[in-house]
């Protein structure tokens, strides 16, 4: 027997109903005394609007105290749903008169039928759920955001089961029988290459943690932090046919690009596409792309030179010079922020100076006409373009010395021709065997006979030994002399004949040494102060000594730093035994410098935790975070240890002993003296106190 009850007739026990909405109510004994939260309401709601409802509600009638109907039902079971319904109605779904499907229950007790609802109820696993929800997408073809409708959770939810669900079923079985937990699951759940994880799983043996699930999964694949993958982009990659897996279940920075060889493969043609556009710009005889910086090249490089601009240029340069000092000036002390038109106009003009100052250095056209270009994917997933490297066989051919024998030569007073043959062999020889000419001394004279070479090299010694005297005594000669022969041979071909020094620069290719130490922050910015410092030299070596003694001091010192920097060479090769005071050299240059070697290298697992023992990674785990760390990492296979002990020391500025640099014992010397005077000084009252920064040391 079903009814609609609008004017509350009796009813029968058993007997189902239709009741409006607003004449239902919750039951005072309802078991539930913690309220729904909103999440399942919401989920009951969405699953009514799309369903309809799927299970009726239980009431009974409402009694005032005189034991009367009141009109009211009161709900023991099912008060989610009713909720979710006046949810509906809040949202203009359905009207407030919504008749409910409802069964009268007279003969059970309230209480006991809505804990028995609740109790005696068995949550369907959630292996079937993921399962049950990917049929849904593949049977019906509803995408997350359909089913999220029809269930009432997020989208984000959805794609979360659905990946679930396309796990192996080999290992969705053993998850059900508890030989996986939900965050092992999960792990998997990275990839839906069945293959690959059941392979994992198969070699995972007793070590199981969902870190070293998601490093197996994903060792072949590249993550989305790797420069290739800044470079190309998930667009770019996806619209070639890459997938980037991604993981749902925690932070994965962007996921991993799952083809490696064809992200490499995108990377070079965007490299080559990007250094075909020099060349066609510039005008370059050759350009070549790289992933990594070609260390080993053996190339010369040359470097742009100052140019005079145009006409045009200067006027343009100097106007925009003029308006932005008066814009400058305008808004200087302006409180308020620049309005957008202010703003872009600061901006056009920075632009237009920075694109002039760019002009004033050019590359020589006979260079660009020989040279090339490299371009290389930097280390931060930029393209690096690097101009002017000549190869060997594009260097210009040196003057060929005439063949004709006619030049004439001295050796000893004696004048021979090109070809060694003695001119005019009139007179006669000494004891010693050196010509004498037979045209006595007043004829030699006017003959124009230069000086013997053993007379040049006389005087040439005494004027060396008087430069050598004179030149220690005068330090900022002394230093241009110095930076003149180092600038010389670092900056131009052939410049180890252009200055009378016998000082040789070496520089060590460190590129054999260190895999990739080219593409890293430091090497960039070694390359940038040299391309600065090529770029304001002049075109001929001749021209150096005036350039260097036109600087003034700081830029001197400055270059000659630079300079001297090229050549410092700190390895520690194995076949060199004997350069024990050369490395405690090297050490006491880094205490020098204050060198912080935390700024530029890390211990990874790739730069050094892969490559120790055991035993040295718990050393450095140890000395870094103390006995506890290490202990929890111990009992560690190699590589998970190494991967561990990586997270582990991020961010402690642990370094190996061979990267420390120790404190100056000057500084420990000088504190206490230091205090001592300043207990001595008078306070300031109005200049501010400027602290000592503190020298950078490794942790000990």
């Amino acid at each position: 027997m079903t009814t609609t009850d609008n004017t509350a007739p009796t009813v029968e026990h058993g007997t189902t109903v239709f009741i409006p909405l607003n004449k239902l109510k919750k039951h005072p004994k309802n078991a539930r005394k913690t309220p729904h939260s909103e999440a399942s309401i919401e989920a009951k709601a969405a699953s009514i609007a799309a369903k309809g409802m799927l299970q009726n509600l239980v009431v009974e009638p409402e009694q005032n105290a005189d034991g009367e109907p009141t009109g009211f039902y009161l709900v023991s079971v099912g008060e989610g749903r009713r909720l979710a319904q006046l949810l509906r109605v809040k949202r203009k779904q359905i009207k407030k008169t919504e008749p409910i499907r409802c069964v009268i229950d007279t003969a059970n007790d309230a209480a006991e039928i809505s804990l028995d609802e609740n109790v005696n109820r068995e949550n369907l696993h959630p292996a079937d759920e993921f399962e049950r929800f990917r049929e849904l997408s593949e049977n019906r073809g509803w995408d997350a955001e359909e089913i999220a409708a029809r269930f009432g959770v997020t989208a984000h939810v959805v794609k979360q089961r659905l990946r679930l669900g396309a796990v192996s079923p080999k290992l969705i079985q053993v998850y059900r029988d508890g030989g996986l937990t939900m965050d092992q699951l999960q792990a998997f759940a990275i990839t839906d290459d069945h293959d690959r994880q059941e392979h994992v799983f198969e070699n995972l043996f007793h070590n199981k943690e969902p870190w070293i699930i998601r490093r197996d999964l994903t060792a072949c694949n590249v993550a989305a932090s790797d420069r290739r993958a800044v470079f190309i982009g998930p667009e770019a990659y996806s619209e070639a046919g890459g997938y980037i897996i991604r993981d749902l279940f925690t932070e994965d920075r962007g996921g991993f690009y799952e083809d490696a060889a064809l992200l490499d493969r995108l990377a070079l043609d965007k490299l080559e596409r990007i250094a075909a556009e020099v060349r066609e710009a510039e005008g370059w005889k050759w350009v070549s792309a790289h992933i990594d910086w070609p260390h080993a090249h053996g190339m010369r490089r040359t470097y742009p030179g100052p140019v005079e601009l145009s006409e045009d240029d200067e006027a343009a340069y100097a106007a925009a010079q003029e308006e932005h000092e008066r814009l400058t000036a305008e808004w200087e002390d302006a409180d308020v922020d620049l309005p957008p038109d202010v703003d872009q106009r600061f901006a056009d003009l920075e632009n237009e100076i920075e694109r002039i100052d760019y002009k004033r250095y050019d590359y020589d056209p006979d260079e660009i006409a020989r040279g090339g270009v490299l371009v290389v994917l930097n280390h931060n997933g930029n393209a690096r373009i690097e101009r002017g490297f000549i190869r060997p066989e594009d260097e210009a051919p040196e003057p060929e010395e005439d063949e004709s024998g006619d030049d004439e030569t001295v050796i000893d007073g004696v004048r021979v021709n090109g070809d060694g043959e003695i001119i005019g062999e009139d007179g006669e020889h000494d004891e010693g065997g050196n010509h004498v000419s037979a045209l006595g001394d007043e004829e030699r004279e006017e003959d124009g006979k230069p000086l013997s070479d053993s007379l040049i090299r006389d005087l040439t010694a005494h004027r060396t030994l008087a430069l050598r005297l004179a030149l220690g005594e005068q330090t900022d000669m002394a230093l241009i002399a110095v930076t003149h022969a180092l600038a010389a041979q670092t900056f131009y071909r052939g410049g180890g004949d252009a200055h009378c020094l016998e000082i040789r620069p070496i520089s060590a290719s460190l590129g054999g040494h260190a895999d990739g130490i080219e593409d890293t922050a430091a090497a960039k910015a070694l390359a940038d102060r040299h391309a600065g410092w090529a770029a304001d030299m002049p075109r001929d070596v001749a021209d150096l000594w005036g350039f260097i003694a036109g600087l003034d001091h700081a830029s001197v010192m400055a270059l000659f730093a630079h300079c001297a920097a090229q050549t410092v060479n700190a390895l520690k090769l194995p076949w060199e035994q004997n350069k024990r005071h050369a490395h405690e050299t090297t050490d006491r240059l880094a205490t020098g410098v204050a060198l912080d070697m935390t700024a530029h290298w890390t211990p990874t697992v790739r730069a050094y935790l892969g490559r120790v023992t055991k035993a040295q990674i718990l050393a450095a785990v140890r000395e870094a975070l103390g006995d506890e760390a290490a202990e929890r990492i111990a009992d560690k296979k190699k590589q998970e240890m190494a991967e561990k002990a990586e997270q582990l020391l991020a961010g402690t500025g642990w370094l190996p002993p061979l990267l420390r640099t120790e404190r100056p014992a000057w500084l420990d010397n000088e504190q206490p003296e230091a205090a001592a005077m300043a207990e001595d000084m008078p306070e300031a009252d109005s200049a501010g106190t400027v602290e000592d920064e503190p020298f950078p040391v490794a942790a000990e």
